[in-house]
């Protein structure tokens, strides 16, 4: 007999619907498993066998094939033994082959019969969706991520034998639910952290709020205890809130990667990651055996913070280039190629020297030559990629005695909500949002200076011996700061501060 059940496999943070056959017939009682599979998905028939037995399914011995197909496409993982088993009870007769119309199954299967939770749920049921499928039975801790995608009922259930009961008839199940919308109206920005802790640093928090409004990168420079790291926590609690759409392409990235917190089945607060400075170039920009996405990926639509970006390995940084520059990461394998998205703002911190006073040479205790060295840490290449450096002085005394508080986060994310609106109007026709997305081209059009703008900036370009890409990057950060000062056109104040920001990099790179 012939049976058919649905499953899905996951390739990048998307998923492909597969196709799980069986055929029983007389011969040696044997299982052949075929469909271009990985080492965990043949193993999947031994897990199979031993969970129907130990369910209560008494199988006579037959020749039982299975194939996964499309099979072309490399079966990785434990998502098919849910399926696996399906098909073979349904072949056998256990099942009725309708049963099995408009159906996915997903899950690992335990040797007790009991059906396991795996990464992955949101995409599975997407891909679903999409393939027409209307039905999906997942394991019973993964069915509120499932539900997230109301297009397809999602039934979670305990072990293989309750869903065979399922499927029978002989036992009822609850579809899983969300009211994705009312999840949304009860999110509250509510942090532990707020601007209005920081004393001083006046300018930083204007540079962080320009960086933010635009998802501009920015490098904060200073000497340690100057409120760096303090900043950049506080970071989050100025973004705008997230759209449903965002959500979803921030949760179906943790959830591919196994890092979907327990009975959270929607993300809603933008991601802020924070690595080790010993963290490896895979794990930084995503891949390994099995490609996973990695932490500029789980970055996306979030704040990627760099703390001490020179203590970071010189290889792993410098591979953050394309990313920055493309908002995506493209993972190369011999049987397939990942895309990952990467749409993140990099805020990193560092200390001017190994001690962290220079330039201060009343404190600094490095040579010319040890502070030249720690500082080429940090390529021109790399330096072009970040639109924004600030410095983050030594704090002044009455600024820490003020008893007035600065300005709150809420007050300066109004600010940044209202600028990031007008790039939305203004780019709704375009296939990006933020103005530094700004391709070359759609500069000389979005990005129009008038005659003593264009003197200005051939001024800087001349005297700061800038590169094309740093011109391009402050023409950017210009068009920035002119949407929060409310204006359609750039003037020559908001240049002059989109310049500035480009100097830093100057003061200390430039002097060796």
């Amino acid at each position: 007999m012939f049976s058919k059940a649905y499953s899905a496999a996951i390739f990048g943070i998307d998923a492909e619907v597969i196709s799980v056959e069986t055929d029983v017939a007389d011969g040696l009682p044997i299982y052949d498993m075929v469909g271009y599979l990985s080492s965990e998905v043949r193993e999947a028939k031994e897990r199979v066998k031993i969970a129907m037995k130990n369910s209560g399914f008494r199988l006579p011995p037959k020749r039982v094939t299975i194939n996964l197909s499309p099979a072309d496409l490399r079966k990785e993982g434990t998502f098919f033994d849910l399926s696996i088993a399906i098909s073979i009870l349904t072949a056998f007769g256990f099942i009725p082959n309708n049963q099995l119309e408009n159906t996915l199954f997903i899950g690992e299967l335990s040797l007790d019969g009991s059906v396991l939770p795996v990464n992955g749920i949101l995409p599975i049921v997407d891909a679903a969706a999409k393939h027409g499928i209307h039905r999906c039975i997942v394991p019973k801790k993964n069915e509120m991520e499932g539900a997230v995608i109301q297009a397809v009922e999602v039934f979670g259930v305990k072990t293989l034998r309750e869903t065979v009961e399922f499927l029978t008839g002989q036992c009822y199940l609850e579809p899983a639910y969300i009211n994705v919308d009312e999840m949304f109206r009860q999110t509250s920005q509510d942090m532990d952290v707020d601007f209005a802790d920081i004393s001083g640093q006046q300018s930083v928090k204007r540079a962080v709020e320009v960086a933010v409004s635009g998802l501009h990168n920015i490098l904060l420079i200073g000497p340690p205890g100057s409120g760096k790291t303090m900043i950049a926590r506080r970071v989050p609690s100025i973004m705008p809130d997230l759209t449903l759409e965002e959500s979803m392409d921030i949760t179906r990235i943790h959830s591919v990667s196994g890092e979907l917190p327990p009975d959270v089945p929607l993300l809603l607060k933008r991601p802020f990651r924070s690595p080790h400075h010993t963290i490896t170039s895979t794990a930084l920009i995503g891949g390994g055996r099995n490609p996973k996405p990695g932490e500029v990926s789980l970055a996306h639509e979030g704040v990627l913070f760099l703390d001490e970006l020179p203590e970071f390995n010189k290889h792993t940084i410098e591979i953050l280039r394309q990313p920055l520059e493309d908002h995506f990461v493209t993972i190369s394998r011999l049987n397939a190629t990942y895309r990952y998205p990467a749409s993140t703002m990099l805020l990193a911190a560092m200390n001017p020297c190994n001690c962290g006073y220079y330039p201060d040479r009343n404190r600094c205790s490095c040579t010319n030559g040890e502070v030249r060295n720690y500082l080429n840490k940090i390529s021109q290449p790399l330096l072009d990629r970040i639109d924004i450096t600030v410095e983050a002085a030594k704090i002044d005394y009455n600024d820490l005695s003020k008893k007035q508080k600065s300005e709150t986060s809420e007050t300066i994310r109004n600010r940044v909500r209202m600028a990031q609106t007008v790039q939305a109007k203004r780019y709704k026709d375009e296939s990006f949002r933020f103005n530094s997305m700004l391709t070359p081209t759609k500069i000389k059009k979005y990005c129009k200076l008038d005659e003593p703008g264009k003197k200005l900036l051939k001024a800087a370009y001349e005297t700061m011996n800038l590169s094309a890409r740093a011109y391009h990057r402050i023409l950017k950060v210009a068009r920035t700061i002119a949407d929060l000062d409310h204006s359609e056109d750039i003037h020559e104040q908001h240049l002059s501060e989109a310049i500035c920001y480009r100097g830093l990099d100057k003061k200390y790179w430039g002097e060796f």
